[in-house]
């Protein structure tokens, strides 16, 4: 989206005003990367359609939040992901995770404003809403496999659900085997500790080195002093070597599930885009609905014939209890205004009052 149309804005004026602080508040209010995103990019219009499009969606921003709070929930910056995808790359299951909520926001969102009742100052951003196509086989098919803890189901396919199954029986045998090792009374004086570790993807016990020619298996550690040797006994080495074919099985799966999910994103990569582009403009758009209430700002009447009338005007960013409302009239009857009075009196703050309400 373009947010600035017309000749150059000097950013002095910009800056003179404090306009950035204005767009630092805006920023605030968007609760997702987008959001702030088009709120940081926000520049004034000299466009007068430009602006009163704005301005309408400003207002049916409003106009919603007077009567429920949309759900915004759960938006992601997914466009890299996107981008990504349709590189040929694999997804990691992090980063379906963000996906899947971003697709579950753009579904919520879709829902609330299709059982907001139809009015006039809503039906802009219902016409939005009504444009984010659902994708519920894709939504479905993530959920299937990856869980909202961001890992991989079991029964993400038959065949990672029979591997997972495997190694799970496997290392039960394992670990039974190892523990009636660690009872058994003839090696009672070779153990440093009657416990089961891990080395690598290996099952050892510690041995002390004393006794390491009395214990038959492989070492694949030892202590930082020495005195203790982590040896995988012989007796358990073929169960080991069962579940490191396993394992290099279930990663096999897991590449091979997690392609054809990418592919899968590849392939409606420009839908969820656009879906996530509209929540972005959603999430911008009720980021100024909730800074236009904090401020009690009124929509501007515009007009194109080159005069301004502002009444009880305030300074957004003065404390609105204490600053005292101004009247200013220009362009009509007189082209030029030439505002007097005594050192702290107001002068400047009335020219940034008019300046800062021209920019917004």
């Amino acid at each position: 989206m373009v947010y600035y149309k017309g000749e150059k804005m000097e950013e002095a004026v910009l800056k003179a005003l404090e306009y950035n602080r204005i767009i630092d508040l805006l920023v605030d209010k968007a609760s997702s990367a987008l959001g702030k995103e088009l709120a940081q990019q926000l520049l004034p219009s000299s466009e007068i359609d430009e602006v009163e499009l704005r301005q309408q969606e400003t207002a049916a921003g409003v106009a919603v939040l007077q009567t429920a709070a949309p759900p915004l929930g759960g938006i992601r910056d997914i466009r890299k992901f996107l981008h990504k995808a349709r590189m040929g790359a694999v997804l990691e299951d992090f980063e379906f995770v963000d996906i899947i909520s971003t697709m579950y926001a753009m579904r919520n969102i879709k829902r609330f404003f299709k059982e907001m009742e139809a009015s006039d100052e809503v039906v802009l951003l219902k016409g939005w809403a009504q444009a984010i196509e659902i994708l519920g086989q894709l939504e479905n098919n993530l959920n299937h496999v990856i869980d909202e803890h961001g890992q991989m189901r079991d029964d993400a396919s038959v065949e990672l659900k029979r591997i997972r199954r495997e190694i799970k029986s496997s290392y039960s045998r394992i670990k039974d085997r190892l523990n009636s090792i660690l009872r058994a009374a003839e090696y009672q004086k070779y153990f440093q500790d009657t416990l089961i570790t891990m080395r690598g993807d290996r099952y050892v016990v510690p041995i002390k080195q004393e006794y390491r020619q009395f214990f038959p298996g492989i070492v694949h550690d030892q202590s930082a002093s020495g005195s203790t040797l982590f040896i995988e006994p012989m007796a358990i080495v073929e169960l080991n070597n069962e579940v490191k074919q396993l394992l290099v099985a279930e990663k096999r799966e897991r590449e091979r599930i997690l392609k054809s999910l990418s592919l899968q994103i590849a392939q409606n990569s420009e839908i969820l885009l656009a879906n996530s582009e509209l929540l972005g403009r959603f999430d911008f758009t009720f980021a100024k609905a909730r800074l236009a209430q904090d401020m009690r700002a009124v929509r501007p009447l515009l007009n194109a014939q080159g005069y301004t009338e502002i009444r009880q005007a305030r300074h957004p960013l003065l404390d609105p209890e204490k600053v005292v409302p101004i009247d200013i009239v220009l362009g009509r009857d007189f082209n030029t205004l030439l505002i007097t009075g005594p050192n702290t009196g107001g002068k400047t703050v009335s020219m940034k009052t008019l300046g800062l309400q021209v920019l917004l």
